[in-house]
């Protein structure tokens, strides 16, 4: 089995590809793979050429608002009723679906792990997923869950879509390919991708690593989007033109191959005798993207005080209460710190959002020691947190002069639920029992004579 996946890796049979990415987010696409594959002046014409069929792929309901309403006409080999036929559920254990309480006795705290290890047998991408939380409840399209994935092995005839959402993918150790039903994007650690709702796709590995790994956040509820800049203005932040579009690009192969599919927490796997990326042309505004985290274009303080995190926001998923986002996507990446009189990192704070980070490379400034690459915390709602006490020493004695922080990215999926915590999790070997120990250096300096601090 490895030996094909490593032949056909490096061979590519039986694809047709088309070198190139289409640049900004949320745009009206076209592409074709095929000259004249792309209907012009109507989406279903009576017949299409090569033989194709028309589809659409709905991302939105038919009647939502013109700034929210999505969907892809598909020009393909053969329509998607026949990649589909008699499923049978299957099972993958470790990736869990809200709501999901796990049963374990872990009690309430602030947590952090260190990586996921390297799989001891082959491991596809599905097979490698964890779940680490689940938040809200994919049956009412509210919330998330964030995943680690560690896997080393190609899905080469098995292809997947999820029902459930939308799929952010955030490498860390080793670049991959995600073949979807609309074109390839190569993925390296420090960029992300995005696999809308419903898309068919793989993964394979790109390059030579041990393992590839790194963390994914499902997407129950309303699409990711960019934020609104506010008084920040028309520049800076994530800005659309880095988010890159896959060209067209199909999988034509006549071998047996495999359908999976998660619906409603379930999932089920129909066998077909060819690959369903049969896509050869398509235009619309539902598509996969990728985007450079280091193309991030960061704002912050540049006299005094240290500025909410909400300026790092890459990508936001609304819930409907303005302000309040079912999920946020947030890093924290290379920047200057100029301010002065000013506690440089993050401040202690509690939060009605819950957070759940990870560290692509680099070391997070609010943490001296333990939050290695790899690496995850968890705070949950209104439980305390913030810089250890190492970094506390640090920063309220080092020389106030302009710094760079360099070398770094850190990510967080912040979510207005509380993440509950999957039993995978809670009895993960790499889970840091001392993880408390790392404030108990923060003593009590009060002292009550006016104008000492």
């Amino acid at each position: 089995m490895l030996e094909k996946a490593e032949k056909q890796r490096r061979a590519g049979s039986g694809q047709q590809r088309a070198a190139g990415y289409m640049p900004g987010f949320g745009n009206d696409f076209e592409t074709e793979s095929l000259p004249g594959a792309l209907p012009q002046g109507q989406n279903s014409p009576q017949k299409c050429n090569y033989g194709l069929y028309a589809e659409q792929l709905s991302g939105s309901p038919f009647t939502a608002p013109r700034g929210t309403n999505e969907r892809s006409w598909l020009y393909r080999i053969r329509p998607s009723v026949r990649h589909t036929g008699r499923f049978r559920r299957v099972d993958y254990p470790h990736w869990k679906t809200a709501p999901h309480v796990g049963e374990h006795s872990l009690a309430l705290g602030q947590l952090r792990w260190s990586p996921l290890p390297a799989p001891s047998e082959a491991l596809d991408f599905l097979q490698g997923i964890r779940t680490m939380t689940t938040a809200g409840d994919a049956l009412t399209q509210a919330g998330m869950a964030a995943h680690a994935y560690a896997f080393n092995a190609d899905m080469v005839d098995d292809y997947f879509f999820n029902a459930d959402g939308e799929l952010l993918i955030v490498p860390e150790t080793g670049a991959i390919q995600v073949f979807t039903e609309l074109g390839r994007m190569d993925v390296e650690p420090s960029e992300i991708c995005l696999i809308p709702r419903g898309m068919m796709f793989k993964v394979t590995r790109l390059g030579e690593e041990k393992v590839w790994r790194g963390y994914i956040c499902e997407n129950y509820g309303a699409k990711f989007t960019l934020p609104d800049r506010g008084p920040i203005g028309a520049n800076c932040l994530a800005n659309p033109r880095d988010f890159k579009t896959p060209v067209a690009a199909y999988e034509d192969k006549e071998t047996p191959c495999r359908v999976q599919v998660k619906w409603c927490g379930s999932f089920h796997m129909v066998e077909i005798g060819h690959s369903p990326l049969d896509v050869v042309a398509w235009h619309g505004n539902y598509a996969p993207y990728k985007y450079d985290l280091k193309t991030f274009s960061p704002v912050g303080a540049i006299l005094f005080d240290h500025p909410d995190p909400s300026i790092f926001t890459v990508l936001t998923a609304p819930s409907g209460e303005e302000g309040t986002a079912n999920v946020d996507l947030v890093i924290f990446p290379p920047r200057w710190l100029v301010a002065e009189h000013t506690f440089r990192p993050p401040w202690y704070h509690r939060n009605i959002m819950s957070e759940f980070m990870g560290l692509i490379y680099g070391r997070y400034d609010a943490k001296e020691e333990g939050f290695v690459p790899g690496g995850m915390s968890l705070h949950n709602m209104m439980l305390a947190h913030g810089p250890d006490f190492s970094g506390f020493e640090k920063a309220s004695n080092g020389e106030l002069k302009p710094v760079k922080l360099d070398n770094t990215m850190a990510f967080m999926f912040e979510t207005r639920f509380p993440q509950q915590l999957t039993t995978f999790a809670a009895e993960l070997d790499t889970l840091q029992d001392d993880y408390m120990d790392c404030w108990s250096g923060l003593e009590r300096k009060f002292d009550g004579t006016p104008g000492i601090k």
